[in-house]
């Protein structure tokens, strides 16, 4: 028997460039895909912490992504999140190949969110202010440069020697980049980024301009968020799917808590933003992310395409 194929970080990016994914999620879209038919993701606690299932399945594939989130590991030296992303032939469920499944998370959740802007943006966006240091920030400022023309980056971090070490990859990438001192810089960006733990609102929802874009990915749990209330109120609000919103969302789930908005105020999803349903209105435009099981199979498929 032959050894089930692995896709590894490096070959996922060579085989799936971040612009080609974006034009994938939003070509699967249009051809029909309803994001609130994906299955919710089962979170299974284990003595080390959770193993997350993200299962999910088209005519021609089937797919599940296993992520296990251990927050004992990084005094270990280890990575707080691990996985791998298993695909299977749609009509026989053969096991096709095994993939990186961090990797195809670093890719899929900033081109889905470029998806977004492509959209939501103001279209002479030319200043990000991205909280955060880790992967998910460095994959949003790639990703975002391809629908956006970003002149300026400002990363905000709890670890300065981090953020000056994102700074300066993104001043390599020719861009004008530095490390912020605060939130302020959030009244100045076209687009905000939140890639962080964080469990609280990292900057008050006032200072973000009307037609300014906020993407909040850092979490999917529903007790934990990136931004407030009053962000949340006068955005218009797209999500991936309403049905994982209002159970794992906690940047929308703890305003209707609140009492701040009801589920009517979420202006649309993803398939509605990008087939024209969504209308914007004059504030600021918040696009929340948990992350779906529809996405990683898109990418998944198409990296196994190209690699055959």
């Amino acid at each position: 028997m032959n050894a089930l194929p692995y896709i590894d970080a490096e070959a996922l990016d060579r085989l799936v460039p971040v612009r080609r994914a974006v034009h994938l999620l939003e070509q699967a879209l249009r051809d029909g895909l309803d994001p609130e038919e994906t299955p919710q993701r089962p979170a299974i606690g284990l003595p080390g912490g959770q193993l997350l299932l993200m299962p999910a399945a088209t005519r021609a594939y089937a797919g599940v992504k296993a992520v296990t989130i251990a927050p004992g590991n990084p005094d270990r030296g280890l990575p707080r999140i691990q996985g791998t992303y298993l695909l299977f032939d749609g009509d026989t469920l053969t096991p096709l190949a095994a993939m990186d499944g961090i990797a195809l998370t670093n890719l899929r959740t900033p081109a889905v969110s470029a998806l977004a802007a492509a959209h939501l943006a103001p279209e002479d966006a030319a200043s990000l202010v991205v909280f955060g240091s880790g992967p998910q920030a460095w994959g949003h400022v790639l990703a975002l440069r391809e629908v956006r023309p970003l002149e300026r980056v400002t990363v905000i971090a709890r670890d300065r020697g981090r953020a000056e070490a994102l700074a300066g990859r993104c001043a390599a990438l020719g861009l004008s980049a530095g490390v912020g001192e605060g939130p302020e810089a959030v009244a100045e960006a076209g687009i905000v980024a939140c890639c962080t733990t964080a469990r609280e609102p990292l900057f008050p929802g006032k200072l973000a301009r009307d037609g300014a874009l906020v993407i909040a990915v850092g979490s999917h749990e529903p007790d934990v968020r990136e931004v407030d209330d009053d962000l949340v109120a006068r955005s218009a609000v797209v999500v991936e799917s309403r049905a994982s919103a209002l159970v794992e969302a906690g940047d929308v789930i703890v305003p209707i808590r609140h009492g701040t908005i009801t589920t009517g105020h979420l202006a649309g999803n993803l398939a509605e933003l990008i087939t024209g349903r969504v209308a914007a209105g004059p504030g600021p435009r918040l696009f929340k992310s948990t992350g779906m099981a529809w996405e990683d199979l898109v990418v998944a498929a198409a990296a196994y395409e190209a690699w055959t």
